[in-house]
């Protein structure tokens, strides 16, 4: 496989066959992201794409899912979306869904009928980073959209037939805006209503915008207790007909996996003894990317 530049996949993509269409992310300006840095965006070639199709018919056996990388692939041209997509079905045809991250400027360049034509190709779920819903932490964090079009997006998504997984961050507003930040975060989530939500706790990663004004004392980054606090806050606002709320990467402080909503009153409990000290927190030493 022809990789360039830093690979990023969705945790529930581990085992994916990594397929890398663009380089780098075309908007690359998040103030806590350190993934893209010094990388120019790109879209690769023709013959390199039907070489790593060709490499994976071959060696990706076992492997029945595929992940179109990187930063947010969805922003490629339609016409060569769906070759991509239609190569995958003919040269790896064991492969059950095909995934790719979405922004809000990828999605936003795809019409309804477009997104409905790469979901019959292929296309059955899309990562959408939301980070969070309140609209000054998302001014703050140079995110590139409001919460309103983050809702546009992601039920434009949804109504294609295509599966959502939203990612959030928890800690991402500081301190001040910690409860703001989790309550306009839920009743974003509540609205678009994805089948999946991924909360990520906060890790500030060296030579990023928010490392420095962390190191310049510009931002506080809050405690462990304080993200539980605003994990529970934002469970308590989100309502989903039908989804999953993940707070088990290896970045959250409690493991959580809960099927909404018949497992949200129990959830808010678990947080609730985790705060009151009855169930222990995960160590920092253990908490990774």
């Amino acid at each position: 496989m022809h990789y360039e530049g830093y690979i990023i996949r969705p945790p529930s993509e581990a085992n994916s066959i990594l397929l890398q269409v663009t380089v780098g992310c075309s908007h690359n300006k998040c103030t806590f992201c350190g993934a893209y840095k010094g990388e120019r965006f790109k879209i690769k070639s023709d013959d390199i794409i039907l070489e790593d199709i060709a490499f994976a018919s071959k060696y990706c056996k076992r492997q029945d899912r595929l992940f179109i990388c990187d930063g947010d692939a969805l922003i490629v041209p339609q016409k060569k979306l769906l070759w991509i997509l239609s190569e995958i079905k003919k040269q790896i045809p064991w492969v059950t869904r095909v995934g790719v991250y979405a922004n809000t400027k990828g999605i936003k360049m795809k019409t309804p009928e477009e997104l409905i034509e790469l979901r019959e190709h292929g296309l059955g779920i899309a990562y959408m980073g939301l980070e969070t819903g309140d609209d000054v932490t998302l001014k703050n964090v140079h995110k590139g959209a409001t919460a309103r079009i983050m809702i546009d997006m992601g039920k434009k998504i949804r109504a294609a037939g295509i599966k959502l997984s939203i990612t959030v961050l928890l800690g991402l507003a500081g301190r001040d805006r910690s409860d703001i930040h989790a309550a306009e975060t839920g009743m974003v989530l509540s609205q678009i209503d994805p089948e999946y939500v991924g909360a990520l706790s906060l890790m500030l990663i060296p030579g990023t915008p928010l490392h420095d004004d962390y190191a310049a004392g510009k931002f506080p980054l809050i405690e462990p207790v304080e993200m539980l606090s605003e994990l529970r806050t934002m469970i308590e606002h989100t309502s989903l007909s039908n989804g999953l709320f993940h707070a088990n990467h290896a970045s959250n402080y409690l493991p959580i996996r809960a099927k909404f909503p018949e497992d949200k009153i129990k959830t808010l409990a678990l947080i609730d003894e985790a705060l009151a000290g009855r169930v222990r927190l995960k160590p920092e030493f253990l908490r990774a990317l």
